[in-house]
């Protein structure tokens, strides 16, 4: 089969692993901890796509009634932080799951010999810990994390970061995703990108976003 890519990277959350309960679970975990009310499992899924830790300023934001910016500079983050992280670590892999096809999409792509990368807004510590949990680190040739570079997603240098080190020209190359923060790193790293329909993208259809395709899952890549 002669392949389509030699360079694949992949969103995580909402792409390869549905990952939205065990984050609302230590989301609220850690809101009962500071004896702040819970939230919802759709709030969750609508904070989704720029990492765990905006994800968390947003839901103490939503119950103190305040910005994400006092959050953010708040005297209590930090600790706050400290307590969703022992939560999160706890929670990686109890109620996540891959979503249709991965793992066989993922041993086809290998076996053509395309290289294969992650590249999410989570923090690195919670990433390594999910895909251990769905054994697919060795799966893959390159994970980019939030906090692996000194920007993330929207921004291109991930991309840039794969195609330099696997030395792919940007039409070999393809983003898979499922909001518009992974069409737009796509768009402003000048590679293709598909997007799948079933993640989260904040709430609005991923449609709205105009991706070069919308595949129904990731096996597309291989047919």
């Amino acid at each position: 089969m002669t392949r389509r890519f030699d360079l694949v990277l992949f969103d995580l959350d909402g792409t390869l692993i549905e990952t939205a309960p065990e984050i609302a679970d230590a989301v609220n975990d850690t809101l009962a901890a500071v004896g702040k009310a819970s939230v919802t499992q759709q709030q969750v899924n609508d904070w989704i796509g720029h990492g765990t830790r905006e994800l968390l300023i947003q839901a103490l934001a939503w119950c103190d009634g305040t910005s994400s910016n006092a959050v953010r500079h708040s005297a209590d983050f930090s600790g706050i932080e400290a307590v969703f992280a022992r939560h999160y670590l706890a929670r990686c892999g109890t109620r996540s799951h891959l979503y249709p096809q991965v793992r066989e999409t993922l041993t086809e792509l290998r076996a053509q010999g395309v290289k294969l990368a992650v590249v999410t807004n989570k923090e690195d510590r919670y990433t390594r810990t999910v895909l251990d949990a769905h054994r697919l680190m060795p799966m893959l040739d390159r994970v980019i994390s939030g906090d692996t570079l000194p920007v993330k997603k929207p921004d291109p240098a991930a991309i840039h970061h794969c195609l330099r080190e696997f030395n792919v020209a940007p039409e070999r190359a393809l983003f898979v995703g499922d909001s518009s923060i992974d069409v737009a790193t796509a768009r402003n790293g000048g590679i293709a990108v598909w997007a799948l329909p079933y993640g989260y993208n904040m709430g609005s259809p991923i449609e709205a976003s105009s991706p070069d395709r919308v595949i129904a899952d990731v096996s597309a890549l291989t047919g």
